[in-house]
């Protein structure tokens, strides 16, 4: 980095809350499999204490050098439902027990990979690790895991739906926060380094970083330098802010990535918000021109957004992955918990917005008397949009138990504070109780 962008990157940290939000280690598990899940277990726990013993420390080193904040240690891993073996949905807990604990040794906010890839049907681990969600999400503190249920290639598995909204209301059962760990996912991709939906995909090396970007608070300040001008102005100034945000991410992973002695992987260019004041998405979309999230023109507003960091953050880095994007988690971004408030912003809002930015109904919480079924049909709803649109799509959806609309519910620190949302009446339980299979659309047949 050259004088200039050195400045460049203290003005941001500064007075812009810019922040490297994770570097996250992925380690692939498929070599600890055992005879059973406690010897399965002890070797995962083994090796993830092994790879990342010097990640956190590493991470520390890199913000006290280059002052740059590195807002989270992570970790991903293989998901769990693949070295199940035969484990029942009890002996799987074993599993995520290990992670836990392991993380825990090495000092990482979180570790993400208790997950299961459905999108085409069940394996018996799959099925085992899905009925453990409710224990293993209650009785570990820093697991995160995610479910995909479909995809372009194969389309979505309806039966899938229908058990992830059960699953939920069974988390929430048992907890009101436990569900901001678990995301269901349709096109989930192996490179993600942010939470919850974070795991390492099998075609990944044995271990890899990741980094993933932050940065709202930086494109709003530089929109603020052009206020009135045309929109092809915006695009190209949002561009040039991402580039030198991924410049900065790029020097982070690379460094991180020679001083632990693995290979770096991508840099995922989302921006991600926090619940700070300056620090939301939503509030860059208002600096484009809305009034206020969630109005007219808002879907067109995040379009441009998400588009021009892409093929900004796309040149400053040797690899993308990831998400890229914009993300719209309503807990995690005070904008959005603001044209809630108000009343701007819907869940039939959101939902249009997520056709065009990098996740789906995200940090949203709803009563708690919510019906399953209601739930499964909001997940298949953003499976829908992921899978015609060749996108990734998630749902991490909130019920909480006596909570009414309006109501705001505080998941603690980057998870933010999100209002009780109202959500429509009117049953979806004959659709989703039919079951099956929904076939991939006909653009997916190419080879």
């Amino acid at each position: 980095m050259d004088t200039t962008q050195i400045q460049e990157t203290i003005q941001m940290v500064k007075e812009d809350n810019f922040d490297i939000r994770t570097i996250t280690m992925g380690i692939s598990l498929l070599d600890t499999v055992g005879g059973s899940a406690e010897e399965t277990a002890k070797n995962v726990y083994k090796k993830v204490t092994t790879y990342a013993k010097n990640l956190v420390a590493v991470g520390q080193q890199i913000e006290r050098e280059y002052g740059v904040p590195i807002t989270n240690k992570r970790i991903s891993v293989t998901p769990v439902s693949l070295i199940a073996g035969s484990a029942d949905e009890k002996e799987i807990l074993v599993l995520a027990h290990a992670l836990d604990d392991a993380a825990k040794e090495v000092g990482v906010d979180f570790i993400g990979g208790y997950s299961a890839l459905v999108q085409k049907g069940f394996s018996h681990g799959d099925l085992a690790l899905i009925k453990s969600l409710p224990t293993a999400l209650t009785e570990t503190d820093v697991v995160m895991s995610s479910i995909n249920v479909g995809s372009s290639k194969a389309g979505i598995n309806l039966d899938a739906v229908k058990l992830m909204g059960e699953t939920i209301k069974a988390i929430t059962d048992k907890s009101d926060t436990a569900n901001s760990k678990m995301v269901v996912f349709a096109n989930a991709v192996e490179d993600n380094p942010f939470m919850a939906g974070a795991f390492h995909g099998v075609s990944e090396p044995d271990v890899v970083i990741n980094v993933g970007v932050s940065g709202p608070g930086v494109v709003k300040r530089a929109l603020e330098q052009v206020k009135g001008e045309s929109i092809t102005t915006v695009a190209e100034t949002i561009k040039k802010t991402a580039f030198k945000i991924t410049r900065v991410g790029q020097l982070v992973g690379t460094v991180a990535a020679e001083r632990l002695g693995v290979p770096f992987g991508i840099v995922d260019l989302s921006l991600a918000p926090t619940p700070a004041r300056g620090d939301s998405v939503a509030e860059v979309l208002e600096e484009i021109g809305l009034e206020q999230v969630g109005t007219h023109g808002t879907t067109a507003a995040l379009m441009l957004l998400n588009d021009a960091v892409k093929k900004g953050g796309v040149m400053a880095s040797q690899g993308v992955g990831g998400l890229s994007g914009a993300f719209i988690p309503v807990s995690e971004d005070a904008g959005m918990i603001d044209a809630v408030k108000a009343g701007t912003l819907s869940l039939a809002k959101l939902e249009a917005m997520t056709s065009v930015c990098s996740v789906g109904l995200d940090m949203i919480a709803i009563p708690g008397e919510t019906d399953a079924t209601k739930i499964s049909a909001m997940i298949a709803d953003e499976a829908a949009i992921g899978v015609q649109n060749n996108k990734t799509t998630a749902v991490r959806i909130l019920p909480t138990n006596g909570a009414k609309v309006g109501d705001m519910v505080d998941y603690g620190g980057l998870l933010g504070t999100a209002p009780v949302m109202p959500v429509v009446p009117k049953s979806s339980a004959d659709f989703i109780n039919r079951g099956g299979h929904v076939p991939a659309p006909i653009h997916s047949f190419k080879n």
